[in-house]
């Protein structure tokens, strides 16, 4: 039987959602009023018009953003998300979650988020490359590898970013490499970026694994999402033994509790212009949304946002929650979710690993260097397992879940450094 989606009342607004989690931590930490305005409100918001002559000759104008949420830390980052869905309250809220995300695994960045509202699947190439030209001409002045450096988001990819290069390069009159980070490998990208995201949920679903008790070796996963994120996260947890019973993207959710041969779907993906459609070697179920409630022992989404809601949150079977999207989880339904004992490792801990190795792109950029897959994996997990235990430590002193913990661990740093560096 389907699981009924989240009707229009129980969806949330992005920034609503992460609002009500800061809120809960400030009110732990005991924020003073001061500091809980500054972190609350965004530094900067840009809204730009970009006029785009089409391929038919006629000019159409987008419109572009780019909030920069804190620079406390240092130069802000964030991704750039091309989709019909971009507005400023979305664009704000993921621009928060950076700052969060950057804090809880210690590396020296504040957050920011761009967006243009635009379907890049309705646009060609050229399109969408004078598009995200006349993007970057327009915040030239506001990025900077010393003051905000952006990365591919949904709709964007690191073609993208060597445009994004190219073209500020230009109005600097010299190459200037870590002003983006997910570029392509020759032009200065890091390797084991494509995966690092995967990566980073791939060892903090073992790190909290160890602290559940819980055996690889008999674990079953689900994971929502099968674009980069989901199918690295599918691809290492098969590889190191934990059999993935449910997979699933756009086109339907595809479930074999003999385990799915991951290599196998992801060559199938490949090969099928992107898409599970008519994967045979896994049945297919009844609604894509089945797969959150489906009988296994972890669940991943790493799809989209305001995906466990009021709706599905009772029916979840799994002991361990992963979250690979960017609020996955509807605030409203923690408090379900935290009743039935479920373990969550949040968003703003568990997909970290992308910018954590986005930095190492930065560092690499900046001192004229590649380092090899190896160093660049040890040093991103090791950041990923130092961040979780952190987290497991202050969920245990406050006796909170780990998604207040890190929120807590988040803003404490921020909200120190702040009060460090001086109001005036």
């Amino acid at each position: 039987m389907a699981t009924p989606s989240a009707s229009s009342h129980e969806k949330e607004n992005p920034l609503e959602s992460m609002m009500s989690r800061f809120d809960g931590a400030a009110q732990i930490l005991g924020l003073d009023p001061e500091t809980y305005s500054v972190l609350k409100n965004p530094a900067k918001q840009v809204i730009v018009s970009l006029p785009v002559t089409m391929d038919n000759g006629k000019v159409k104008v987008f419109e572009g953003y780019r909030v920069i949420h804190s620079t406390v830390l240092g130069p802000s980052k964030g991704g750039i998300r091309f989709d019909m869905g971009v507005n400023l309250d979305e664009v704000k809220a993921l621009a928060a979650w950076m700052t969060w995300k950057c804090a809880v695994v210690d590396i020296p960045y504040g957050g920011a988020k761009g967006g243009i509202t635009c379907d890049p699947r309705a646009m060609s190439k050229g399109e969408i490359e004078r598009l995200t030209r006349s993007y970057t001409l327009s915040m030239a002045d506001i990025f900077g590898p010393d003051k905000d450096i952006p990365a591919p988001d949904m709709g964007t990819s690191a073609i993208e970013m060597a445009w994004l290069m190219d073209e500020f390069s230009k109005t600097k009159g010299q190459t200037t490499l870590a002003v983006v980070t997910g570029k392509p490998l020759v032009l200065g990208g890091s390797l084991g970026r494509t995966e690092a995201t995967g990566r980073g949920i791939m060892v903090s679903t073992f790190a909290a694994m160890q602290k559940l008790r819980m055996n690889p070796n008999k674990a079953t996963c689900a994971v929502q999402g099968f674009g980069n994120v989901g199918s690295n996260t599918a691809k290492l947890l098969d590889e190191r033994g934990i059999k993935i019973v449910c997979i699933s993207d756009i086109s339907g959710a595809y479930w074999n509790e003999n385990g799915i041969d991951i290599k196998d779907a992801i060559l199938y993906r490949d090969e099928n212009n992107g898409s599970l459609e008519g994967y045979g070697n896994a049945d297919k179920m009844d609604s894509a949304d089945d797969l959150l409630t489906c009988k296994a022992g972890i669940l991943v989404p790493a799809a989209k946002e305001d995906v466990i809601t009021l709706a599905n949150a009772s029916k979840i079977q799994a002991r361990l929650i992963v979250e690979g999207a960017n609020g996955p989880t509807n605030s409203k339904a923690d408090e379900i979710i935290n009743e039935k004992g479920i373990t969550v490792v949040p968003d703003i801990l568990a997909n970290a690993g992308g910018v954590t190795v986005s930095y190492f792109e930065w560092v690499q950029n900046r001192l004229g260097m590649r380092w090899p897959l190896e160093r660049v994996n040890r040093r991103s997990d090791r950041i990923m397992k130092e961040a979780f235990d952190h987290v497991y430590k202050i969920s245990k002193e406050y006796q909170v879940p780990l998604r207040t913990a890190a929120y807590i661990v988040a803003i404490d740093k921020v909200a120190q450094t702040y009060k460090l560096r001086g109001v005036y």
